[in-house]
């Protein structure tokens, strides 16, 4: 844990730095710099150069490193060392004006979980964790949500955008969880989701169609404020499965049992 709080600040530094030049860049960003990658998936040149900024400085942070970035997809090394990295996480929100998204850093040793950051520019906060050591937002420590039962608690959730092979089932669920809860919230960023229920603003997430960018800075953060996080199946699998559940060890049987009734059938 040392060396992880030795590195944390650097981090922290170049996530704020990425910050900044996406608030700057914001007010210059025109409809013909925005590319479609696939349906109802965006990017633009504040992506590719934050994703290249981040890559750059955390290259120098851990030198020979391997990254699985958004935009880069896969470049790997030997080192056991990879940063996981989501460079403008909620580019819908952020091309349309919305100031909701965040910049999200993940850095796994030999496989496992070990050090998030993620950065929402527009409040300027910052959540982290350090395996082991706790959670926090702007060096303030945060815990997970002390709802009971689903209809004392907030959600959030995501709608997919390209894979609907599930949709009525997931439909079906969230019908259910509108009846059962305070309500859900679609705010258009996993990482923010998921910092947010990390703080108890929020009391769980579920989502799929997610990538390993989307959900692993975030996970670890919820974990280390006192969460729970597995896939749909209830399994240790979030990062790779593409969907994800996170909330309060309490509040998960009942939420679970209601889930895989409802969308397994």
């Amino acid at each position: 844990m040392q060396y992880f709080n030795k590195i944390l600040n650097s981090v922290i530094a170049v996530a704020n730095k990425v910050g900044s030049f996406q608030l700057d860049s914001s007010s210059k960003l025109k409809k013909s710099d925005i590319e479609s990658k696939g349906l109802n998936d965006f990017v633009s040149f504040v992506d590719k150069q934050s994703e290249s900024m981040l890559i750059d400085e955390l290259s120098e942070i851990i030198p020979n490193s391997s990254f699985l970035a958004e935009e880069s997809g896969k470049m790997y090394t030997e080192s056991e060392w990879m940063w996981i990295v989501d460079p403008l996480d909620g580019t819908t929100n952020y091309i349309h004006g919305i100031p909701l998204y965040s910049i999200s850093i993940a850095l796994m040793k030999d496989g496992i979980l070990q050090l998030a950051v993620i950065h929402e520019p527009n409040l300027n906060e910052t959540f982290h964790a350090i395996s082991g050591g706790g959670a926090f937002v702007n060096g303030k420590p945060i815990n997970i949500g002390n709802a009971l039962c689903m209809k004392d608690s907030l959600w959030a959730t995501g709608f997919p955008y390209y894979d609907f092979d599930k949709i009525d089932e997931y439909m079906d669920f969230i019908k259910y969880s509108i009846k059962h809860t305070h309500g859900l919230r679609r705010l258009g960023s996993a990482a923010v989701d998921l910092a947010y229920t990390a703080a108890g603003r929020l009391d769980g997430f579920f989502e799929f169609g997610l990538k390993p960018w989307d959900v692993a800075a975030g996970a670890l953060i919820v974990q280390e404020a006192g969460g729970i996080v597995t896939d749909f199946l209830g399994k240790d699998g979030y990062i790779f499965n593409q969907e994800i559940i996170a909330c309060n060890k309490m509040l998960y049987e009942e939420f679970y049992d209601n889930f895989k009734r409802i969308y397994f059938g």
